[in-house]
């Protein structure tokens, strides 16, 4: 396609538009000095001519108009959502059930057989799976050789409950919070588990014994203490630890109902038990709470106020309760009885196998 010289080209070669002239009617060119006559063109009027001269140069061309530029869209600004965290790893004490769960947590090797009895052997009758934890190793201060008997005593309690004899098997553990548990289970019945974390006995006194540095649960709540380490040893656990293992069990056991002791900012029913029952139960409170467990699926034991309290357990229940806590006492020296009649006449103890009584969450904290 032929190309107009734009006037790039003619300013690079202006030999080739020199000067244009009209001389009586006839148009020259000038080339470079030499005259080129054009057709003739009539005159009108007969007058002179007149030379015009040609511009030396080409008239500007209109600029082209700028494109108008298109607007650059803005990007929509979206917020990302954070990346989703790991889903936490399953406890090493993670334990399935195809049936219920009741959970319970306790101080000593015998609380859930004198306050919680009749409502664990119901459990273990109807085919619930039974959890139970005991935060102390029970020892009174005196020394391990009593405290593994209160321990083979309480697996033979669980066994008359059961209402079949069985050997026991043990699944050590470390949990995800650092504590040492040791998993009980009878050989081929796992939906019955009792855990031990085996902490130092407190005393009535709450200070604990002189055999065990005087440590003990209350102290550790109270900040008196910064730790307590386990009787056999294993990593010391603060507070914090505790609870996290309450919690954590909770979870691995997938708890349907909570068991355990009045805590200590419960007042009145609190109020005359024994040190470390208040503070276990301080401590599984704020276990059941850090784990999400619903609070109307909570239950607090009385334990030795109870003996206040109206005797409301008769008949075969209190037997089959005393059936339970006489063997266990078997191989507990301070509380030992070998008949149903010599169990109910144990100073503060047969007054409590007469009873049972628990309140809910919401009646130990309405304001909660």
């Amino acid at each position: 396609m032929a190309r107009r010289p734009t006037r790039a080209r003619a300013r690079r070669y202006p030999r080739l538009f020199a000067t244009a002239v009209i001389v009586g009617g006839v148009v020259a060119c000038s080339l470079g000095g030499a005259a080129v006559a054009g057709a003739l063109v009539a005159g009108t009027g007969g007058g002179t001519s007149t030379p015009i001269a040609a511009p030396t140069t080409l008239p500007e061309e209109p600029a082209a108009p700028e494109p108008t530029p298109t607007p650059t869209p803005t990007p929509e600004v979206t917020e990302e959502a954070p990346p989703a965290e790991p889903p936490a790893p399953p406890s090493p004490a993670e334990r399935g059930c195809d049936s219920s769960v009741t959970m319970s947590v306790w101080a000593h090797y015998d609380d859930d057989l004198i306050f919680m009895n009749p409502v664990l052997a119901e459990a273990i009758a109807r085919g619930d799976c039974v959890r139970t934890l005991f935060l102390t190793g029970s020892d009174a201060g005196a020394g391990d050789a009593y405290a593994k008997g209160r321990e083979l005593g309480i697996l033979r309690a669980y066994n008359t409950m059961i209402g079949e004899h069985h050997f026991w098997e043990e699944t050590p553990v470390t949990l995800l919070s650092g504590a040492q548990v040791s998993q009980w289970s009878p050989i081929g019945m796992p939906g019955i588990s009792v855990a031990f974390l085996r902490l130092p006995d407190g005393n009535l006194t709450s200070e604990g014994f002189p055999a065990t540095g005087h440590v003990s649960l209350p102290r550790l709540i109270s900040g008196s203490i910064p730790s307590m380490t386990p009787l056999y040893g294993g990593p010391a656990l603060t507070t914090d630890a505790i609870v996290a293992t309450i919690a954590e069990l909770i979870g691995a056991y997938h708890a349907d109902r909570i068991y355990t002791h009045v805590p200590l900012a419960a007042g009145g029913l609190a109020s005359g038990d024994h040190p470390d029952h208040s503070a276990t139960g301080t401590l599984a409170r704020a276990g059941w709470q850090q784990a999400g467990f619903p609070a109307d699926a909570v239950q607090y034991v009385v334990g030795y106020p109870t003996s206040e309290l109206e005797a409301n357990v008769g008949g075969d229940a209190l037997t089959r309760k005393i059936a339970a806590f006489r063997v266990y006492a078997a191989e507990d020296s301070v509380v030992r009885c070998t008949t149903d009649e010599s169990c109910l006449a144990l100073r503060r103890f047969g007054p409590m196998l007469l009873r049972h009584h628990s309140r809910g969450e919401a009646e130990l904290f309405p304001a909660g």
